[in-house]
């Protein structure tokens, strides 16, 4: 900084207020300054600055999946949120993997970041949720809401969003349903789960006329969907992912069901360029981008306010309603 100082013949305070922005300097200075800067090839030194702010401005993100499509478009909101607040983002994938989670956890605070975001993983280890409230650096959880944690949370509608998926297809005929549910340790498919529920019951239909394929295993999930397509007399069949459409796709075609002359088929988050599709597949649309960007908000607010009360942010999903569900619909008789 003296270096630079001495070229732009000006004093090493107003290099300072230049680079972090903390008065006005006249515009001609302004440029004599970044003339020198280039010339010199001078580079701030982050982490004395971080170490005399108490602040790096840098935030981490541990996401339990970043392949899936709501995911990258979550890191998408979370970026372009950090960006506005000035905020360097750090990424991590803990690939559903409990020991990786927490090690990326461990890794992103022992970077000091500010604050941290976390799309928990189905097997997350309550030990290191237990020990989170107690670091400097505040956590907000993203897409997995849990009610009874103390932490700022950002999630969708899934419940709601699922009960009214399921009363349109059951006032367009449908009585009997394939949930492919997937992972039920995970909050965001426990919830939409329990939707489907809300809505048969209050429609007056049998629970248990209905098939709800639950499993953490793949393979065994795929046969189960297989297995209940050839066997029941389901006329629709819901996905409650994009990864899990896929399979359920794949299943159908096996089973020789066509979509949605002889079954009508729905998922959440769904495909890229899903105009692509024939027929094109009614998705409930998840505010992914959105839903990022609130959990830096949440993340700003609590750097700011630190005493106050936790708060929890639920997000409206949209249901597009596609040609993959306008098939004939016969009510199954209870």
């Amino acid at each position: 900084m003296v270096e630079v100082a001495r070229q732009a013949r000006v004093s090493v305070s107003t290099v300072s207020h230049v680079l972090n922005g903390t008065r006005h300097v006249k515009p001609g200075t302004r440029k004599r300054v970044l003339d020198a800067i280039s010339a010199t090839g001078y580079r701030q030194d982050t982490l004395a600055r971080a170490m005399r702010r108490s602040r790096t401005d840098s935030i981490g993100l541990v996401l339990s999946d970043v392949g899936e499509p709501a995911f990258a478009e979550m890191i998408h909101g979370v970026e372009s949120a950090a960006v506005e607040h000035g905020l360097t983002l750090l990424l991590a994938n803990s690939a559903e993997d409990a020991d990786r989670e927490k090690r990326a956890v461990e890794t992103l605070l022992n970077r000091r970041v500010d604050g941290l975001i976390l799309a928990r993983a189905a097997v997350s280890d309550p030990v290191l949720l237990e020990s989170l409230p107690g670091e400097k650096s505040p956590t907000v959880l993203l897409d997995r809401i849990f009610p009874d944690l103390p932490f700022d949370q950002v999630g969708a509608d899934n419940r709601e969003t699922m009960r009214r998926l399921v009363t349109h297809l059951i006032d367009a005929g449908h009585g009997r349903f394939v949930v492919v549910a997937g992972d039920l340790r995970v909050p965001t498919l426990r919830e939409r789960n329990e939707g489907f529920a809300d809505a048969v019951l209050s429609a007056g239909l049998r629970l248990d006329d209905q098939t709800i394929l639950a499993s953490d295993d793949w393979r065994t999930l795929e046969d189960m969907v297989g297995s209940a397509l050839r066997a029941a007399d389901a006329t629709a069949v819901i996905a409650t992912s994009t990864p899990l459409a896929a399979l359920s796709l794949r299943a159908l075609i096996a089973a020789g069901r066509r979509v949605p002359d002889d079954v009508a088929f729905a998922t959440f988050d769904g495909f890229d360029h899903a105009d692509l599709f024939e027929p094109r597949v009614t998705t409930v649309r998840q505010p992914a981008f959105d839903m990022g960007a609130t959990a830096v908000r949440l993340l700003v607010d609590r750097l700011e306010t630190p005493e106050a009360s936790p708060r929890t942010v639920r997000l409206q999903q949209r249901i597009d309603w596609r040609t993959s569900t306008e098939g004939r619909a016969p009510r199954t008789k209870a």
